[in-house]
């Protein structure tokens, strides 16, 4: 069994956090997966031996995922006058952000802008609607604009609409939606002081409707909204639990106009810790560098994604803009690694 770094060792020594990590990578190797303790233990291993955990778990990404990077591009299909009180979200009715606001676009803008993300290399395109939940027009809107992706683009197309019921979940898996989009946002003890017109418990309701329908998941959340390290070790447990196909992680960008506009930025070694030990806990999954990369990191994710991480979003975020598809490729490719 893996021991916990500081714990005593047969000869009463405090573990040495560098044969953890080689302990735990040979674990996630031999397909014993670690310990929960274990994460923990490797989540909080000294600033000194961090280089050490993001070279493990890019072993791990390199050996189970070869050098591919998953690259999407998203689509904010209904921006703004969202009902929840989200706080760190532009996108909030409830928040006087100052971004402009539209309903469904015509389909066709939203298929050429496919076409586009095709054409640019992205290997999914994710439809993104500001609601709580789609009305059924909405929701037969989205139905008819997947169904014109399908016949005259043919990218695989992704979802994230808020809350579906069983029956929605179902239609987008016979339209041949490969994932559904739902993140936890934060850990459960965070939460409350993040969003207080739904619960937690409903995201995770979220979840089960779509897997239950076949959907693969993509779940994650964003760090840097004042939680602590023991936080993020929480949420990253609680993706660990659920086993997403994809994870996302964001990095927050404080929006003005909402609760978090004051929000100082997350050193970037807790941002590693985040990456690294998300791959040792989920060693098959995507994980995606999401939201804040540009403004947060000073090296697009480069670090990153020989850390852990093994996939971008390109070209812009729901209310941010991001960097083109060509500048992403060519920072791809100078660390050695591909598109899909």
């Amino acid at each position: 069994m893996t021991r916990r770094f500081g714990e005593p060792d047969g000869n009463g020594q405090a573990g040495d956090p560098r044969a953890l990590v080689s302990s735990c990578l040979e674990d996630v190797f031999a397909g014993m997966g670690i310990s929960s303790e274990s994460a923990a233990a490797l989540f909080n291993v000294p600033d000194s031996v961090l280089g050490a955990l993001a070279d493990a778990a890019n072993e791990i990404t390199r050996d189970l995922g070869g050098r591919s990077v998953d690259v999407e591009q998203l689509a904010n299909i209904k921006k703004n006058a969202c009902s929840e009180d989200c706080s760190f979200c532009a996108q909030s009715a409830l928040f006087d952000t100052g971004i402009d606001t539209y309903e469904l676009p015509p389909a066709g803008e939203i298929v050429e802008s496919a076409r586009r993300a095709r054409d640019e290399g992205a290997d999914s395109y994710c439809l993104v609607a500001a609601w709580r939940q789609p009305s059924r027009k909405d929701f037969e809107d989205v139905c008819h604009i997947i169904r014109r992706i399908n016949l005259e683009v043919g990218i695989p197309v992704e979802c994230s609409l808020g809350f579906l019921t069983a029956q929605q979940a179902r239609e987008l898996k016979g339209l041949g939606v490969r994932r559904y989009n739902h993140n936890l946002e934060t850990s459960r003890s965070k939460f409350p002081e993040i969003c207080t017109t739904h619960t937690y418990q409903d995201r995770l309701d979220t979840l089960e409707i779509a897997r239950e329908a076949g959907l693969e998941l993509c779940t994650g959340g964003i760090i840097g909204m004042g939680e602590t390290r023991d936080q993020r070790l929480e949420l990253v447990m609680e993706l660990a639990r659920i086993r997403p196909e994809e994870v996302t992680i964001n990095m927050l960008v404080p929006m003005p106009g909402t609760p978090l506009e004051l929000q100082t930025k997350l050193p970037e070694s807790e941002i590693v810790r985040v990456f690294a030990v998300l791959r040792f806990v989920l060693p098959e999954s995507i994980i995606k560098i999401s939201g804040g990369r540009e403004e947060t990191l000073d090296d697009d994710g480069k670090r990153l994604l020989l850390g852990g991480a093994n996939g971008i979003i390109t070209g812009g975020y729901l209310t941010r803009p991001g960097n083109d598809a060509g500048r992403d490729k060519t920072m791809i490719e100078e660390i050695g690694l591909r598109q899909q």
